[in-house]
């Protein structure tokens, strides 16, 4: 049982009973999900914007 589903992030072939919702390779936050123990308190799912996170 997942909410979130990347499949383009998979690398066994694994296959959950039941999925919320298939996601795209983003990087996403928010109803618990964090970046540096921020942004978990979302009361939604969202994006976090790659300037973010990446370094350089």
């Amino acid at each position: 049982c997942v909410l979130l589903e990347k499949k383009a992030r998979r690398v066994e072939r694994v296959r959950a009973d039941y999925v919320g919702f298939s996601i795209p390779d983003l990087f996403v936050v928010g109803y618990g999900l964090d970046f540096a123990e921020r942004h978990r308190n979302l009361p939604f799912v969202g994006v976090l914007r790659p300037q973010y996170y990446q370094i350089g």
